[in-house]
């Protein structure tokens, strides 16, 4: 079954410094049928405004990621991290027993755009921590690739839950597979672009919950960005 969550049906803050689309319930907006998949709890698509942002505040017990599609993203926490997160690389802070942070555009010109993102974790009340790693070039152009998952595989980060996130860029054409094994499900969420999931069509900001199917294959009708997230049911 593949049940798609259309762009245009997310929530929405349109604030004078912030432009977020949700998928799942979050802040003030709240429907009941969703409030999340899985322990993905939020997805949120951000665009920050020239030299504004989130302001230093608290979160404990999650699993808080960033995508950054365009521009920059700063990061800024209690633990002394302080970095700037660009297309091309992945973020990941666990909260745990608590963390204070802020994330902003610092630039004085251009929008940023990027995806929020907050997994409910397996481990509670652990030591706060932060990752950032730089997505390996070429390795998600016409192919997924890995960026997220328990064990930190590779050139993913660690994420403290049984979910692996993948990441695809594809060109018009290109079509990419994959398996999904029997208790768990997908999630595929379409930053820009047409694609088919199983030849069910996904249009720019879609969402598409994918569950008791063994296998997906992905076929882009343009140019097409998109993040996959294997979870357990």
């Amino acid at each position: 079954m593949i049940k798609i969550r259309r762009s245009a049906d997310r929530g929405l803050a349109d604030l004078d410094w912030l432009h977020s689309q949700h998928s799942f319930s979050f802040a003030d907006y709240h429907d009941p049928k969703q409030m999340g998949f899985g322990p993905l709890r939020v997805i949120n698509e951000d665009q920050i405004k020239p030299d504004t942002g989130f302001g230093t505040h608290g979160h404990q017990d999650m699993e808080i990621l960033s995508y950054i599609l365009k521009g920059e993203l700063e990061h800024k926490d209690d633990m002394g991290n302080g970095s700037i997160i660009r297309p091309g690389e992945i973020q990941r802070m666990s909260a745990g027993k608590g963390v204070r942070h802020s994330e902003s555009n610092p630039s004085l010109t251009k929008a940023n755009h990027f995806f929020q993102i907050w997994i409910e974790p397996d481990q509670f009340r652990i030591q706060p921590s932060y990752e950032q790693n730089k997505i390996p070039v070429g390795s998600r152009e016409g192919k997924l690739c890995l960026v997220g998952s328990p064990e930190g595989r590779g050139h993913s980060v660690t994420i403290h839950q049984d979910v692996e996130l993948y990441c695809s860029i594809l060109s018009s054409g290109d079509t990419v597979a994959h398996q999904i094994a029997k208790g768990r499900c997908v999630w595929v969420q379409l930053a820009s672009g047409t694609i088919e999931i199983n030849k069910v069509p996904l249009a720019n900001g879609d969402g598409a919950a994918v569950i008791e199917e063994p296998f997906i294959e992905i076929n882009a009708i343009v140019e097409s960005e998109f993040l996959l997230f294997d979870l357990v049911q």
